[in-house]
């Protein structure tokens, strides 16, 4: 399958680059460059590309408003980030990119990168719903309820995950740690943005630096009258400030 691709990047040697290193991919066809925002909009109305690589530091107008004016439809591309900056990860995935990408790209990661597009592409068969794995989404049985994704940072990775699969947030000074069943990722907002985002759902507050996932709650274990030991399925444990004791009467009433 022939992937039309696109390049948006206002440096024309950072564009060069970039179409040499897409150039080794025989499923790639380069369709076309834009050197700014407004741009990347005409070409991507006259060129229909499938796949766009996208730089968010543009004069005019950001990657972030192009993403944005582009709205959906049967023709909506797939958009790749590609910037020097690593703070715009959950921004970018927020507005809809499927991977973000860090100058210099090496070949591994922008293969495997253009492995995900693939995917996508496969499964949307046809040019690409951008959001669908990406954004908030439905669940399955078409409730409104809106499932959130996490990300998450692994190295130069970043990962997407569903709440069902965080046992608990963890800070530990300026970082905070998603814990899943087996593994520590990196979380890219602070715990009390994750706290609003989550709000409403099965995520509790049981220490000004710890937020828990109740359905992963194995264990309540008194320690004093106003505290408590949590033991998750995974076995790990946390201890309940007193100021939070009121949470864990609240899942004892269901």
């Amino acid at each position: 399958m022939s992937v039309r691709t696109l390049i948006v990047d206002d440096e024309p040697i950072a564009r060069a680059v970039l179409r040499e290193e897409l150039e080794q991919f025989d499923q790639v066809e380069i369709v076309g460059e834009a050197e700014s925002g407004i741009e990347a909009l005409q070409m991507i109305e006259s060129t229909q590309p499938s796949l766009v690589f996208l730089d968010l530091q543009m004069p005019g107008m950001s990657g972030f408003e192009v993403v944005r004016r582009i709205g959906g439809g049967p023709r909506l591309p797939l958009f790749i980030v590609v910037t020097a900056y690593d703070q715009y990860a959950i921004q970018a995935f927020e507005a809809g990119a499927i991977d973000y990408l860090l100058k210099p790209v090496g070949q591994k990661r922008l293969e495997a990168a253009m492995e995900k597009a693939n995917r996508v592409l496969v499964q949307a068969d046809g040019p690409a719903r951008n959001l669908a794995a990406l954004q908030d989404v439905a669940d399955a049985a078409g409730s409104s309820k809106a499932i959130k994704r996490i990300v998450a940072k692994s190295g130069a990775e970043y990962l997407l995950l569903t709440t069902d699969e965080v046992f608990a947030f963890q800070a530990e000074g300026d970082l905070v740690w998603i814990i899943t069943a087996r593994k520590r990722l990196l979380a890219t907002e602070t715990l009390g943005r994750i706290q609003e985002k989550l709000q409403g759902g099965s995520f509790k507050r049981i220490h000004r630096k710890a937020l828990v996932n109740i359905d992963h709650v194995r264990k309540m274990s008194p320690l004093s009258s106003q505290r408590w030991l949590l033991t998750l399925s995974n076995n790990l444990e946390f201890i309940v400030s007193k100021r939070q004791a009121k949470t864990v009467r609240e899942i004892l009433s269901g």
